[in-house]
């Protein structure tokens, strides 16, 4: 059993706490909170982090604090010997960025919880993009999440690691219901101002980006997701893809979940496999759990980081790709912000 202690215990580290009872290898033993004499919480809480490690001896800890706290966290913890799942982003700007990879990064170790690549449509879909099915990927369009979620879900999908980038963006307002929030159904018939962000990101030798976010998009239902991958001999269009199997041969081929607990199958609701012309490219490694979609992912992280806490499988996702995410998110929001093309250059967290 690894054992994970939380630092703070709000929506995202509350996920955390309630995924890793589902897993047999992973164990959160403790939350480091502000004021715990005054919080009821359903497990042991401290306050501070030394206090955490001293009376719950974690192997790793999981950050899940305001952007502003997460860099100063993050540096107790190394300061203190453990190993980092940091939750996204890791610094809230460019110079914290720089200043986090300078004070930490040479420790080795820092991972950030970057889940969107491990969601079980986005695995199958990366799996498929990695078969080749649609030759060389050339461009990435991604409407349904923000920021950095959706710089990873780009880089991954196109596979430019750390290149530079040139950056346009542009915002436009226009009122929109609100139907859901974190908090469930508001009840709101009343629309509201929102802010749509449209982005493109050329990288170079022919690959792209388009990125297109309005506010509340993630959760909005009265916004479709959208994620389009380009490639040389083909496109995935969600869960479609259209290739060119033989000469003269134009293919549709679908992404195809397998959902039990439909009508007569009495097997419960899940998730089973996602299968691509009758191969599986994504399995459930949690069948049984009833875990929705980011749960799975939440899971899959936490397992692979304690993994590697344990010297048994790769580091999840490295403090140098959650930088590069924020960098690209922030040269989004500052192209928006002044009109002008933002170039990105190699940090000093770069190879």
């Amino acid at each position: 059993m690894t054992r994970f202690a939380l630092v703070g215990f709000g929506f995202r580290a509350a996920a955390f706490h309630r995924v890793a009872r589902a897993l047999p290898s992973v164990e959160c033993v403790g939350a480091v909170v502000r004021e715990p004499q005054r919080r009821t919480l359903p497990l042991p809480a401290y306050g501070d982090l030394a206090a955490c490690v001293r009376g719950a001896q974690p192997d790793f800890v999981v950050t899940a604090v305001p952007r502003a706290a997460g860099p100063g966290v993050i540096a107790e913890a190394v300061a203190l010997g453990l190993p980092v799942l940091a939750e996204t982003p890791p610094a809230p700007d460019r110079a914290g960025l720089q200043a986090l990879w300078a004070e930490v990064g040479a420790s080795g170790l820092v991972q950030v919880a970057e889940q969107y690549l491990l969601m079980p449509s986005h695995a199958a879909r990366l799996a498929a993009v990695r078969s080749g099915i649609i030759g060389t990927p050339t461009q990435v369009q991604v409407s349904s999440t923000q920021q950095y979620h959706a710089m990873s879900l780009i880089r991954g999908l196109l596979g430019v690691g750390h290149d530079p980038a040139a950056v346009r963006a542009t915002r436009t307002v226009a009122p929109l219901l609100d139907p859901l929030d974190r908090g469930g159904w508001t009840d709101d018939v009343r629309p509201k101002t929102a802010t749509t962000t449209l982005a493109t990101l050329d990288f170079g030798d022919g690959r792209s980006a388009v990125y297109d976010f309005t506010t509340n998009q993630t959760r909005n239902l009265l916004r479709t997701r959208r994620l389009l991958v380009r490639g040389t001999h083909g496109e995935l269009s969600n869960d479609e893809i259209v290739h060119m199997p033989a000469s003269r041969t134009i293919a549709r081929t679908a992404l195809i979940r397998r959902q039990s607990g439909h009508d007569l199958d009495l097997n419960g609701f899940d998730t089973e496999t996602i299968t691509l012309d009758g191969q599986v490219v994504h399995r459930n490694p949690y069948i049984g759990h009833r875990l929705n979609d980011d749960e799975i992912a939440t899971a899959t992280l936490l397992d692979a980081m304690a993994a590697w806490v344990r010297e048994e499988g790769p580091p999840p996702y490295p403090l140098v790709e959650g930088c590069q995410d924020q960098l690209l998110a922030l040269a989004v929001e500052e192209a928006a912000d002044s009109g002008r093309e933002i170039a990105t250059t190699a940090e000093g967290w770069l190879p």
